[in-house]
């Protein structure tokens, strides 16, 4: 789809979630090369690798640490440009009558509730200016055209969830600038995918880092897949 991009990120912040590993740690790589002020959030920040990125301490379940993560972005940068969802979990892979309670609250509450309170923090700063931009990676899994079976119930239905509040986020600030936009990045080598998979993580960050380069009044309200929409 031809869509206008920013082609250098200089003056923008953004912020990643589950930044140290994976498609997170990749994309966090892609907006500094741009030349993004890239927060990587990460639970343990120990694990962060990269010295052109500011380490923000981060558990995206914990409303504390989300609370202080905006509140010093706030104060070092007064803005945010972008914010990428990306930190997420995978269940036991089972069917739900087999899933125990305690791996359907974990991945709730990493896979939804994590991004729903991150947003809601990092709203006022998106708003801020008009353009900004909310990337929710998701999954094909989640897709309600597709098979919503052969298990993983929790993690399936944890990514339907985050697609519904990117279409809310368009919904509800599209007039206010906002860009929010849901992604697949495809079946991608990380802890989650398993090392059979298809895709590198560099390769299942490109479409995240290509529509976290969009400019103001491009398409919202989306889900992608190698720069493509995709059914929901």
């Amino acid at each position: 789809m031809d869509v206008e991009t920013y082609e250098s990120l200089g003056g923008q912040v953004a912020l990643v979630t589950g930044a140290s590993r994976g498609i997170g740690e990749a994309i966090a790589a892609k907006l500094s090369g741009l030349g993004a002020t890239v927060y990587a959030g990460a639970e343990d920040t120990d694990e962060l690798s990269c010295d052109d990125q500011r380490p923000l301490e981060l558990d995206v379940t914990s409303e504390d640490d989300v609370v202080e993560a905006i509140n010093v972005i706030d104060d070092e940068k007064g803005r945010l440009d972008i914010l990428v969802n990306n930190a997420g979990v995978m269940d036991t892979r089972v069917a739900l009558e087999e899933m125990p309670t305690g791996v359907i609250d974990r991945t709730f509450s990493t896979n939804l509730r994590g991004p729903v309170l991150l947003t809601k923090y990092a709203l006022p700063l998106l708003l801020l200016r008009d353009g900004s931009r909310v990337v929710n990676v998701s999954s094909g899994l989640a897709s309600l055209t597709g098979e919503m079976g052969r298990g993983m119930a929790a993690y399936r239905v944890s990514k339907t969830g985050l697609n519904g509040l990117t279409v809310y986020l368009d919904g509800e600030y599209r007039d206010q600038g906002l860009i929010a936009n849901a992604v697949c990045p495809g079946w991608t080598r990380t802890d989650m995918g398993g090392p059979y998979a298809e895709r590198s993580p560099e390769e299942g960050a490109e479409t995240p880092v290509w529509l976290a380069r969009f400019k103001p009044q491009s398409p919202s309200g989306e889900f992608w897949r190698d720069q493509q929409v995709i059914d929901w």
